[in-house]
């Protein structure tokens, strides 16, 4: 695209030595090193996350709606964010609600990675996946998060799909520290996977913050060093085209020594009681 004209002189005046195709990776590199205010704001948007959780694992039994866990979810993501609020000074601006879940599926169309919420109901030994990478944030923060549950039952084929998620998701975690590539994170899950009789997807993870997709990016050919004070969402994925899929997901912070989960809820097969 054409830069106009009056554009053009403000940034040669302003920033002799600067090009407007550069803006773009200066700014990402600035937010990629998070402050202790910014990591205070994201631990936040954690709790709201978890208490969305909590509520979505709450909303399933064999016969009810996906839009009905919608539904509960942004209920309760809205009011434990009202929780951090008050109604003084600029917090007075920032509001509370929490915003469509528009990654949901259940059923075989857990395999098609994206899909809404329907008017689908739950059936005996569904996958059914929530994903609050959209919806997942406080403050303009936003964070990744995702679980997969299978509803009252669920079969061997399915369970070790899952596990090969969750494995990968780990083994991606515990080798995050500072010092290493991001490729080694991404290359720490693609073992898993093959190991396990998988192929690795496209990326393990992605930095986040004020965007949902930020730099660096946890995948094979990405050379940036990690740092403490970076913000990554994790994943493990798998999916069975048409048949079945494993999902994970978890916003973490670098530390000096490794890493600390910005996201709470449990790592494991998750089957509901009814």
């Amino acid at each position: 695209m054409e830069i106009p004209a009056i554009l053009r002189h403000f940034i040669d005046d302003t920033y002799p030595s600067a090009h407007l195709r550069d803006i773009g990776p200066i700014l990402g590199a600035q937010r990629m090193i998070k402050s202790p205010l910014e990591i205070e704001v994201m631990k936040q948007a954690g709790e709201i996350a978890g208490a969305m959780m909590t509520t979505a694992h709450g909303s399933l039994r064999v016969g009810a709606h996906e839009y009905e866990s919608a539904l509960a979810v942004i209920d309760a993501g809205t009011r434990k964010a009202a929780g951090f609020l008050t109604d003084l000074g600029w917090e007075r601006f920032v509001s509370p609600m929490i915003q469509g879940l528009q990654i949901m599926q259940s059923g075989r169309d857990t395999s098609m990675v994206h899909r809404r919420t329907s008017v689908k109901t739950y059936e005996k030994a569904d996958p059914v996946y929530f994903c609050f990478c959209n919806m997942a944030q406080f403050k303009q923060y936003k964070l990744g998060f995702d679980r997969m549950f299978h509803a009252a039952y669920i079969t061997d084929d399915a369970a070790k799909v899952q596990m090969a998620a969750i494995g990968a998701q780990q083994a991606a975690i515990a080798a995050i520290k500072p010092g290493i590539k991001a490729e080694g994170v991404a290359a720490a899950a693609s073992k898993v996977y093959q190991d396990r009789g998988y192929e690795a997807g496209y990326r393990t993870g992605r930095s986040i913050g004020v965007a949902y997709l930020e730099g660096p990016e946890l995948k094979a050919g990405d050379e940036t060093i990690l740092q403490a004070g970076m913000t990554f969402a994790v994943d493990g994925g798998i999916s069975v085209d048409g048949v079945a899929a494993g999902r994970i997901g978890d916003s973490i912070v670098v530390t000096e020594t490794g890493a600390d989960y910005l996201t709470q809820y449990p790592r494991e097969v998750l089957v509901t009681d009814r």
